[in-house]
């Protein structure tokens, strides 16, 4: 449910969205995607990987793709992500997500 809140409002501001389930899902995605600027991850992912580990995979892979990761459960600093990667505590309004995609993009 969460999930589909994020990715109505991305799509309200006007951004191409790829979902992905679980973060093995987001890999396959990513790996079979044309072109994906940015990852949006919460750490809390189903699967053989959570959303940090997912991040820190893709900062190796693809360096040029932005990094932004949320939790409820957890509190990180920006400094805890690879790259330039931003953190974003949930709950979260959406210009505050707005704002934390644009600073990575």
């Amino acid at each position: 449910m969460v999930r589909m809140v994020a990715v109505d409002m991305l799509e309200d501001a006007g951004f191409a969205v790829l979902e992905a389930p679980t973060a093995d899902a987001a890999w396959a995605l990513l790996e079979r995607a044309p072109r994906v600027d940015l990852l949006f991850t919460d750490i809390d992912m189903p699967g053989s990987m959570d959303g940090l580990a997912l991040a820190g995979r893709v900062a190796e892979r693809w360096p040029h793709i932005g990094l932004v990761v949320t939790s409820g459960r957890f509190g990180l600093r920006d400094d805890d992500l690879p790259d330039d990667g931003r953190f974003l505590p949930k709950p979260y309004w959406q210009t505050q997500l707005l704002e934390t995609i644009r600073a990575v993009s």
